[in-house]
């Protein structure tokens, strides 16, 4: 666990978004045999900041302390810039959500991401375009 703290909060959003993308992607995948354009439609509108955004509040209410400290260092970090298609407070959400994830898998708590994952992946319907 302590050399998880060394790490800053954005190199653990850089491995916490792969992580995320991954879960997404496999998601995407079970559900629809599709070309890779609609695939990569349906992964674009669940990696964005907005729902990961919005994710991240689904989720805040089931995270133990441990968590949120984590959430609280990915949403107060600095050095990133916004994406001029995303508002600064989703992107610093979904950064915070990014650096959950990150700290989930550096400390193998796989299981824990499956459980918040399956939360945040049915918080709407996928539209298949």
């Amino acid at each position: 666990m302590n050399k998880i703290n060394q790490y800053s909060p954005l190199a653990l959003a850089f491995l916490g978004d792969s992580v995320y993308e991954v879960l997404v992607r496999e998601h995407i995948l079970q559900i629809a045999n599709m070309p890779v354009a609609k695939l990569h439609k349906i992964k674009v509108n669940r990696v964005c900041a907005e729902y990961q955004s919005r994710a991240l509040e689904k989720v805040m209410p089931m995270l133990n302390e441990e968590e949120i400290s984590f959430v609280k260092r990915g949403r107060n970090a600095t050095g990133n810039s916004v994406p001029k298609h995303s508002n600064t407070a989703d992107y610093r959400r979904a950064t915070a959500l990014e650096c959950l994830f990150g700290y989930l898998h550096l400390s193998g708590q796989t299981e824990r991401i499956s459980q918040l994952f399956e939360i945040i992946w049915n918080m709407e319907e996928v539209i298949i375009p």
